[in-house]
């Protein structure tokens, strides 16, 4: 099993910035593949970025250009965000996809984009 623990959520003004982190454990070596999603309310839950299998990344259009994902030899994942805006919104999970043939997730933190 592998758990995951988001981190960094939080109240911002427009405009500014927040670091999202995510601290996984237990089964590590199976994970393959880790990224960000996030679900606002009355949506369904999206894709925000994520790194592939090969360790390519992937952005929702929504995101480009502002959200940056990065990860540590540890398998940390981290979503530097940046302009953030008031439809960025949402919680935000870490999701770690594994040789297990199971996906894991956090239970999420969440940014709030507010003035």
């Amino acid at each position: 099993q592998v758990q995951l623990v988001e981190s960094g959520g939080g109240l911002v003004q427009p405009g500014g910035s927040l670091r999202l982190s995510c601290a996984p454990s237990g089964s590590i070596f199976s994970i393959y593949a880790m990224g960000w999603y996030r679900q606002a309310p009355g949506k369904q839950r999206e894709l925000v970025a994520r790194f592939t299998r090969d360790g390519t990344t992937d952005y929702a259009d929504s995101v480009k250009g502002r959200f940056t994902i990065s990860r540590d030899n540890a398998k940390w994942v981290f979503l530097q965000m940046t302009s953030l805006k008031p439809e960025d919104t949402a919680v935000y999970y870490c999701k770690a996809e594994s040789t297990l043939n199971i996906d894991f997730w956090g239970k999420g933190t969440l940014v709030t984009v507010s003035s």
